[in-house]
């Protein structure tokens, strides 16, 4: 069993920087430099991959507070009404995505370029990106599931969560460091070329639905439920349509590597 470790907030004078924010912002980081380098490397041009990442990151900051706030936790609207504005107090990974994802598809419309011929980039440098990010949501327990004596469980203190539990934070965390190395192994196979983001959706939808139903629902504040399913379920037949279409149908059209690149090895780098 893992114990249950608090790690305080940073405190640099008037500032308190918490730990899961530093997590997202060495997620973030890793993910922009592994996205650059993978471009290069496939033979294009990085610039506009580093002029979509503030972009990518402010909208995907915006909507994934506002999922968290009218889909997972409505009643926080009650709060305040300049609740909405906290983009700070609350984040959905999957409001982040969807972010990302009108971002991008606005950002490459304008630049006239095609998505598709960066998205092995983007599979290869936003799963070990969000690994690390979703490390900081176990650096702050903040998705205990379920009860359980599983040897993974997170001794929670007794008095506020009644014992060991589920940590999700820990889990995707680990399962998406699993799909990075796959991903990273398979990124100069000649037949998955041009398909890795497809691959990186259906694998991790699968991983998130079944994460999803080990959430814990016997406290006081747990994710709203819409017909037994959380949002990011939902959410997760989305990616499988997506990934199931891009595998059929999605081709290699990179000019090819200019050189070779190892995986992130040692650049180890609250959001649902």
């Amino acid at each position: 069993m893992i114990p249950y470790l608090y790690v305080p907030p940073l405190k640099l004078g008037p500032l308190t920087i918490e730990p899961f924010g530093i997590f997202v912002a060495m997620g973030i980081f890793l993910a922009a430099r592994l996205l650059a380098s993978q471009a290069e490397r496939e033979g294009r041009d990085s610039t506009p991959l580093l002029d979509y990442a503030p972009w990518g990151v402010g909208v995907g900051i915006v909507t994934g507070h506002l999922l968290h706030l009218f889909a997972y936790h409505p009643e926080e609207l009650s709060k305040s009404p300049f609740q909405i504005f906290k983009v700070w107090d609350g984040l959905s990974s999957f409001g982040g995505l969807i972010g990302g994802i009108l971002a991008a598809v606005v950002f490459f419309r304008v630049r006239k370029l095609r998505f598709r011929d960066y998205a092995d980039a983007f599979a290869l440098a936003v799963a070990p990106g969000w690994a690390v990010a979703r490390l900081g949501c176990f650096a702050v327990h903040d998705h205990p599931g379920a009860r359980t004596d599983f040897f993974l469980a997170v001794d929670f203190p007794e008095r506020f969560y009644g014992g060991p539990r589920h940590d999700l934070g820990l889990y995707d965390a680990a399962f998406l460091f699993a799909i990075t190395g796959l991903l990273w192994a398979l990124r100069n196979t000649p037949a998955m070329k041009g398909k890795l983001l497809p691959l990186l959706a259906l694998l991790y939808a699968f991983g998130r639905f079944f994460f999803d139903s080990l959430r814990a629902t016997d406290l006081s504040y747990v994710d709203a439920r819409y017909f037994g399913l959380t949002p990011a379920q939902y959410g997760c037949f989305g990616l499988v349509l997506f990934g199931l279409w891009g595998l059929a149908t999605w081709k290699s059209s990179a000019p090819g590597p200019r050189a070779a690149s190892g995986p992130p090895g040692n650049a180890q780098p609250q959001a649902r």
